[in-house]
């Protein structure tokens, strides 16, 4: 986001509810929230936003100067010189590779570029080239050492979009409530968490986006003091010869997730956490990722194949809660 152009925070609406909308993270964000006095409502919105341009200068790998680009073009030639707040986002990722079992891993950077959805693929890439470029990604070749990471083969390359955004809203939820707030909801391109109610309802309701019909929603969850994230691969994709590629890249294989899911959603105790089980549940697919999410205290999740819906009970009681 342009840091000179914060929005202000628009006139409360009949239930008291301001909406800012603005670019960051390679997504829409929207944050809503009740607060009557204008002077607070201005004072977390610069800090909530300010946030998330520092956030976006250290941490993205699409800003020339930031520290994440600094590392990758270091790549195979020598050890780049990181912070506490660098390490704990390193200590972070490696938290979720094992708890994924390697399904989120932030060294996909590599297979990314290669599969890029933004492009106009006139043909795939072969599988010798997915196989060459597989040989760039793995978690466990990073080197760490005393205040400095190693990414050891030149082209290597770490990408913290696999959580960032979900990361990023369980910080400004948090500066929400520093400054009192009761009363909000924070959507980063549909990772969403939301604290009391809109006003109305002592709830926020979401709805849950229809992957075989973008646009429509099969459903709605009543949200309060959780989150709720949706991983699918009907927004961010592209077709080739009919055939339907996502952004969502299967590590185990190289190639975009090709196992019928065509949206999971999770419901959890913080964003990052709803985030990584809902990418978790779309990669491993209908069955394994559902009996994954209920392994996990607090996670309720539903999957969506071409087969229909499927949810947790947990999720199914949400839903009853919702209508």
């Amino acid at each position: 986001m342009n840091p000179g152009a914060m929005p202000s925070p628009a006139k409360p609406d009949a239930r008291g509810v301001r909406r800012v909308e603005f670019r960051a993270l390679g997504t829409t964000c929207v944050i809503q929230f009740r607060m009557d006095d204008e002077k607070t409502a201005l004072c977390f919105l610069a800090d909530a936003l300010g946030w998330v341009e520092r956030f976006e200068e250290k941490f993205s790998r699409f800003r020339a100067s930031s520290l994440v680009t600094k590392i990758n073009d270091a790549a195979g030639k020598g050890p780049v010189a990181v912070d506490a707040e660098m390490n704990e986002m390193l200590d972070l990722a490696d938290k979720l590779y094992r708890l994924t079992d390697g399904i989120l891993d932030p060294t996909m950077l590599p297979l990314l570029k290669l599969w890029d959805w933004k492009t106009v693929h006139t043909s795939l890439p072969e599988q010798p080239l997915i196989d060459k470029t597989r040989t760039l990604t793995g978690w466990d070749k990073v080197e760490r050492r005393n205040g400095a990471v190693y990414l050891p083969i030149e082209g290597m390359g770490l990408d913290f979009g696999g959580f960032g955004k979900e990361y990023a809203v369980d910080q400004v939820v948090a500066i929400a409530r520093g400054y009192g707030i009761v009363d909000a909801l924070v959507d980063f391109g549909r990772d969403i968490y939301g604290m009391g109610g809109n006003g109305m309802h002592p709830f926020w309701h979401v709805g849950l986006e229809d992957g075989m019909n973008p646009g429509t929603c099969w459903g709605g969850v009543a949200i309060v003091d959780f989150a709720l994230c949706t991983s699918g691969d009907y927004a961010r994709r592209f077709e080739h010869r009919g055939i339907r590629y996502g952004h969502i890249l299967d590590p185990r294989t190289g190639w975009p997730v090709a196992n019928g899911m065509r949206a999971a959603s999770v419901c959890a105790p913080s964003c990052l956490q709803a985030g990584i089980y809902s990418t978790t549940v779309f990669v491993l697919g209908r069955s394994a990722g559902l009996a994954f999410a209920n392994c996990a205290p607090g996670v309720d999740a539903s999957a969506q194949d071409e087969k229909g819906i499927e949810q947790t009970p947990g999720f199914v009681r949400r839903q009853v809660r919702a209508a």
